[in-house]
């Protein structure tokens, strides 16, 4: 996703707790107001569960 930067994606995140799922993830993004890329590349994410932000950064980035 050229079109993401990663401290865009840790911006958007901040706050989260973890281990946690996608759909506290995408909360968390519009509440922190982020970019609606961002929120709409979280939603469609395939993985469901997330230990922490590397885990969630690498699913942003290669899938």
């Amino acid at each position: 996703m050229a079109d993401l930067s990663p401290i865009d994606l840790q911006k958007a995140l901040s706050g989260a707790d973890y281990p946690t799922d996608k759909q506290h993830l995408v909360e968390r993004a519009r509440k922190n107001k982020a970019n609606e890329k961002i929120v709409s590349r979280l939603d469609g994410l395939s993985q469901d569960h997330f230990d922490g932000p590397n885990e969630v950064q690498k699913a942003v980035f290669n899938e």
